[in-house]
């Protein structure tokens, strides 16, 4: 890379130091272009070897690119020394034909470059954003090419060459910056990019081709040729330090070329107005036209755009809103029963006990739950579990919370009530529980103990708890005929005498009310 600075520089040095001599100036131009020629050729081979895929087909395609201009180059500096004639930056008919072919096989290569991942209407976007682009340097170019009143100059066509180059280059900044997809990397594409601000630039400093020019000009017109061979340079560095350091895969979710291809044809539109109605007033006006026509497409196209988004947006937010309400259920819910599991359950009679309120508890602990679970299985132990959470949600008060705590234990938060309404609530749970259960052909009595407690002001969360633990547990342990009641002070529930409960029930019947009472311990 270092060597093709100091060649370009070396013949700015010499366009300098032969000013005045304007045969020399033109053979050092042509002599200077070969050697940059070959060194395109063999960054590019080198890169080639090193790609794979459609990226190494691109490659393949620069490696003949720059095999046509060494060819064109050769032949047009060997006819710059030889042929006697007088010359020109400008080159002859087969200097042309190689460039033409050269920059046509280029273009070939990146419309048929893979664009993987596009929809429809991205590529469609992308090939407007390119068109919106390709316009503004014709654009720029029918101000150089067509002049009034000169149809036949010498340099027309030169110019349009030079033009044609510049679109191409152009092109390609549009394919490398939109396509996302890109068979170089970014590093390397710049200087190849910027060659064709450097062309259009040499060309606006002597728009008229002219045979005498200033060694500046010379300068600027060679230093296109330095840029589009020190991008496969930087390729082959980066390339050979790490082989997948090509086109980077993210795509810019927008371009603002096309409307910079806007500001173009307007300045150029500037530029001409002084010249009145004219040939190139006509084709500026045209090509504004259009380019404002193509950018209009391309903002349909992102309208449609936006609202398919909007779209996608609003069913994954209702996705999250659906994913998040699942996640709380399950996160405050138990997952057979789908009553408020131990967490929930806790979070609500704490928020009770903080509002001030006297609510009262009750724990419910199936009887002989176990011993359906081992002869029958757990499914029907499930089924169970759920007959049982049914008449619980539908015995309670509308306000009143039931939850499943683990197990076959259940709890009941009632708010506002005392421990008189939370007997009688007890009792009505009990007569709930009282018929038989279907599960397949059998019919499942269910047994349950409950204990009672109400909150006092020295109660919280886990002493209310375990105060209706120490309820139920007596009356589980006291039998038939025993009330348990769990008084403030005591470290274990008073027993208290009640009758006896009277004859058994009838084997399948109902039980009676002294069994349903005797069952509740507060």
């Amino acid at each position: 890379m270092l060597g093709i600075l100091l060649w370009t520089g070396l013949a700015g040095v010499l366009f300098f130091l032969l000013a005045g001599h304007t045969d020399w100036q033109i053979r050092v131009f042509w002599l200077a272009q070969p050697p940059l020629d070959a060194v395109l050729v063999t960054c590019a081979w080198r890169v080639c070897k090193i790609a794979t895929g459609a990226v190494r087909r691109f490659w393949l395609v620069l490696v003949a690119f720059g095999g046509l201009f060494l060819a064109g180059d050769s032949y047009q500096a060997t006819l710059t020394f030889v042929g006697g004639q007088q010359s020109s930056t400008t080159g002859g008919y087969v200097q042309t034909a190689c460039l033409i072919a050269a920059f046509g096989s280029v273009l070939v290569a990146m419309l048929v470059h893979p664009q993987p991942g596009r929809s429809g209407r991205e590529r469609l976007a992308f090939w407007l954003d390119s068109a919106a682009v390709l316009v503004g340097g014709a654009v720029v170019a029918w101000c150089f090419a067509a002049t009034t009143g000169q149809p036949a100059q010498a340099g027309i066509v030169g110019t349009l060459v030079a033009a044609a180059v510049s679109l191409t280059a152009t092109f390609a900044a549009v394919k490398m910056i939109l396509s996302g997809d890109a068979p170089m990397h970014r590093a390397a594409a710049i200087p190849m990019i910027s060659s064709a601000a450097v062309m259009s630039a040499g060309m606006l400093l002597s728009p008229n081709s002219a045979i005498t020019l200033p060694a500046a000009v010379y300068l600027v017109r060679i230093l296109p040729s330095a840029l589009v061979t020190i991008g496969p340079r930087i390729q082959e560095i980066m390339a050979g330090a790490d082989r997948s350091a090509f086109g980077e895969r993210r795509r810019a979710p927008y371009s603002l070329l096309p409307y910079g291809s806007i500001a173009v044809a307007f300045a150029a539109l500037i530029a001409v107005l002084p010249e009145g109605l004219t040939v190139r007033l006509c084709g500026v006006v045209a090509g504004l036209g259009i380019i404002c026509g193509l950018v209009a497409a391309r903002q349909l196209v992102a309208f449609h755009d936006n609202v398919a988004l909007i779209k996608k947006l609003d069913t994954t937010l209702a996705e999250l809103r659906e994913h998040e309400a699942r996640l709380r259920h399950q996160a405050l819910f138990d997952g057979l029963t789908a009553l408020a599991n131990r967490t929930h359950f806790h979070e609500q009679v704490a928020a009770e006990l903080a509002a001030d309120v006297r609510p009262a508890l009750l724990i419910i602990d199936l009887d002989g739950f176990k011993a359906v679970n081992d002869s029958r299985g757990h499914a029907a132990g499930d089924a169970l579990l759920v007959a049982v959470s049914e008449r619980l949600r539908a015995t309670v008060r509308s306000g009143d919370l039931v939850a499943r705590l683990g197990g076959d234990e259940f709890a009941v938060l009632l708010r506002d009530c005392s421990v008189a309404e939370a007997q009688r609530i007890a009792r009505h749970i009990l007569l709930a529980l009282a018929p038989p259960v279907p599960l397949g052909r059998a019919q499942i009595r269910v047994g349950a103990s409950i204990g009672i407690a109400g909150a006092d002001d020295t109660d919280d969360v886990e002493s209310l708890l375990h105060h209706a633990d120490l309820a139920m547990y007596a009356a589980k342990n006291g039998g038939k005929g025993t009330c348990r009641r769990y008084e403030a002070g005591m470290s274990q529930p008073a027993a208290e005498d009640r009758s006896q409960a009277g004859p058994a029930p009838h084997p399948g019947g109902e039980p009676n009310s002294a069994e349903l009472i005797n069952s509740v311990s507060t």
